[in-house]
């Protein structure tokens, strides 16, 4: 029986695992995300809680996104199981320390998973994940972005109001000359 069902994917096993471990952390991502949104609320930091609750909004929709491909090439997607996530955290440019963190913490996973992809020959989900490896240019970008303000602004006297007003204004790929 289990071979008949794998003849209704074309995904191995190994590269559905693969999957599947990434939506659950893009799950977790968010989750982590939604906490530092909260810290920030909680510690008036109001630009950057806000910021923080749409990139949480954001690793959900990459979660779903896998997981619709999952399912859609006849794998089996698993809701995943979320623990462990930190709800206090030591300062204010630890939040985003952590945030670059994670976004470099994903960026190996897609990267391995391309690689695995490659190996195994299975090119539609290596094309699929292609989004996600620029999408990642962008999440690294911003943050590294986000923590320079902490080393340009400093965080003395009115420095980290000046830093939590300047996040939401960081993004990448857009051209100063427009």
């Amino acid at each position: 029986m289990k071979d008949l069902l794998r003849l209704r994917t074309s995904l191995t096993e190994e590269i559905e695992a693969l999957l599947n471990e990434q939506i659950k952390t893009e799950a977790y991502s968010s989750a982590v995300y939604l906490s530092m949104a909260s810290w920030c609320n909680r510690n008036g930091f109001d630009n950057s809680a806000g910021y923080l609750e749409k990139q949480s909004y954001e690793e959900r929709e990459h979660m779903m996104k896998l997981f619709r491909f999952v399912n859609d090439m006849g794998g089996r997607a698993i809701s995943p199981e979320i623990t462990n996530i930190p709800q206090e955290f030591d300062s204010f440019k630890g939040v985003f320390e952590l945030a670059l963190q994670q976004e470099i913490h994903v960026t190996s996973q897609f990267n391995r998973m391309a690689d695995r992809c490659f190996k195994a020959k299975d090119f539609m989900t290596f094309q699929f994940i292609q989004w996600f490896l620029k999408e990642q240019i962008e999440e690294e970008y911003v943050a590294r972005r986000i923590l320079e303000l902490f080393d340009v602004i400093g965080e003395e006297g009115t420095g980290r109001w000046q830093i939590d007003k300047h996040i939401p204004k960081v993004t990448y790929g857009e051209d100063p000359g427009e």
